[in-house]
């Protein structure tokens, strides 16, 4: 019995930590960022992917705020879960 309890709270603890996954707004596409960031649906997970394209990656988290619809409170709300590269 025992077991099966520690089983099942590894299962969950290792689906949190799933559902925080980081997620590399320099080179996901759209839907990777729309499903990984709070806040940020298709729409906005586009105009993220638009904006890198024509301006090049982003340097900082706080560039974010550069794309129209995105402002400080998102970015600090997904903060943790952004990455700028590949490390």
């Amino acid at each position: 019995m025992k077991i099966i309890t520690r089983t099942a709270l590894l299962c969950l603890l290792l689906i949190s930590f799933g559902a925080l996954a980081d997620v590399n707004i320099n080179t996901a596409d759209a839907p990777a960022i729309a499903k990984e960031l709070k806040g940020i649906g298709e729409k906005k997970a586009q105009a993220i992917v638009t904006y890198r394209k024509q301006h090049g990656p982003f340097k900082t988290i706080e560039s974010l705020t550069n794309v129209k619809g995105i402002g400080l409170k998102t970015v600090e709300k997904n903060r943790s879960l952004i990455k700028l590269t590949s490390k």
